[in-house]
């Protein structure tokens, strides 16, 4: 089991959220340097969402899981997290999952990628999705603290990995959760096993009966996936697909934990908030100050949001332990 005490960062946490990172970085001159040093200001310009957009790389795709998904995956091991008052979360051991990454069925061939190359983050590739960072939990406590019950709620798990936060949701009663992540892998082999590790226990718990037969038990996860929509890809053509739905989904809630890390994706993630996002409803973003070897970070996002002036920003919670860190939320200007 793993418990993670309030305002607490643990020594084996520290290690396994620092980034690791495979991008090409060109060689920069004192010239270059120059240059970019000059051109701060009008930098921060160029993140408008009217002047960038962010080039489409991976088409997405919805998934429908099978009424057995656990039944597909061989040596797992849940582990469990335990935050506050939060109900006990379930997810696949990190550790066991890598060691038998080579048994698994990976079309886009992540899992030997991200062991082969050492790295958290292959720019177009992969984009950390196996990895719980640290952000998570921080929002995990947030809403411990405040109490959130999701009740009746439509929620979006945006750049959801072992998602988290979406199943916390499902369990404290939101009416459905859509769980979006950029790899499919991470989707199909993490997610969708960790949604109904959580989940189907609550399920057949409702029965009031006890062990269910096997139809009261298909019933069971026919009801959970009703609440339950899993989507891969990047965040401009995931948002087309829901625009191309009737109706197009509008959410309660989106969480967002660590997704801010690079510049060029800022236009597509703001315009998943501005289409998706109900007039109500209220974006929670965690994030680290700033991602040191990509760029990104709190600062310029918030910059970024500035500018576009759909949003407003407020802090909710401040982490000072290791790198700084941030909880935020995000509510259309009225």
């Amino acid at each position: 089991m793993f418990t993670r005490a309030k305002g607490t960062a643990w020594v084996e946490i520290v290690q396994e959220m620092a980034f690791s990172f495979n991008f090409d970085i060109p060689l920069q001159t004192n010239e270059t340097n120059d240059k970019e040093n000059k051109d701060d200001k009008a930098k921060e310009v160029d993140l408008k969402c009217s002047e960038v957009s962010a080039t489409k790389i991976k088409d997405a795709v919805e998934h429908q899981p099978l009424l057995d998904p656990l039944s597909q995956i061989e040596n797992w091991v849940p582990e469990t997290i335990t935050i506050g008052a939060l109900p006990p979360l379930l997810c696949l051991n990190e550790s066991v999952f890598e060691k038998t990454a080579p048994e698994r069925e990976d079309s886009e061939e992540i899992l030997a990628k991200t062991l082969t190359q050492n790295s958290d983050l292959i720019s177009g590739v992969y984009e950390g999705g196996l990895k719980i960072w640290e952000c998570t939990y921080d929002l995990l406590e947030y809403i411990d603290d405040e109490g959130e019950t999701f009740a009746g709620k439509r929620v979006l798990d945006l750049g959801c990995g072992a998602g988290l936060l979406g199943i916390l949701a499902l369990k404290r009663g939101a009416s459905k959760v859509d769980f979006q992540d950029y790899n499919s892998t991470v989707i199909e082999q993490l997610t969708v096993p960790n949604v109904f590790l959580n989940c189907e226990d609550d399920e057949n718990e409702e029965k009031n009966s006890s062990p269910p037969c096997k139809r009261k038990a298909l019933n069971a996860t026919e009801k959970l996936l009703d609440r339950c929509g899993f989507f891969s890809g990047d965040w401009n053509s995931f948002l087309t697909l829901m625009q191309n739905k009737t109706p197009s989904p509008k959410y309660d809630i989106i969480f967002t934990s660590e997704t801010i890390y690079n510049t060029d994706y800022y236009p597509s993630l703001h315009n998943v908030f501005c289409d998706l996002l109900d007039e109500n409803g209220i974006v929670y973003l965690a994030t680290k100050s700033h991602y040191f070897g990509v760029g990104g970070g709190l600062c310029l996002f918030e910059k970024f949001v500035e500018q576009n002036n759909v949003f407003q920003i407020r802090y909710l919670n401040d982490v000072e332990q290791g790198l700084k860190r941030h909880v935020v939320s995000l509510t259309f200007k009225k």
